[in-house]
């Protein structure tokens, strides 16, 4: 099994940044792509970001220009960095990986638990 530790969310004001976390741990053979996704109170999850293991990038385009998803491949670790927050982006914030866990085995899905990103003055 694959565990998903989040870490970085909370409470900033309007134009403010926050750096959300996700390290990747366990049973771990290798991880294809990486990426955050949020979801907003009476709205669907919604993918914000996301990475493969060569470093190719895809946004959403409300956040293109204001976040910049990057990743360690020694520390299986995903970043998000948001800057010029707005109140729209308030959500749980949700951190995706695709990962096997051995060789015989084909790539699955794996969630991390949430954090909160709350943007208000």
């Amino acid at each position: 099994q694959v565990q998903l530790v989040e870490s970085g969310g909370g409470l900033v004001q309007p134009g403010g940044s926050l750096r959300l976390s996700c390290a990747a741990s366990g049973s771990i053979f290798s991880i294809n792509a990486m990426g955050w996704y949020r979801q907003a109170p009476g709205k669907q999850r919604e993918l914000v970001a996301t990475i493969t293991s060569g470093g190719h990038t895809n946004y959403a385009d409300s956040v293109k220009g204001r976040f910049t998803i990057s990743r360690d491949n020694v520390k299986n670790t995903v970043y998000l960095q948001m800057n010029s927050l707005k109140p729209e982006d308030t959500a749980v914030f949700y951190c995706w990986v695709v990962a096997r866990t051995s060789i015989r085995v084909s790539p699955s899905n794996y969630w991390g638990q949430g954090t909160q990103v709350t943007v208000s003055s």
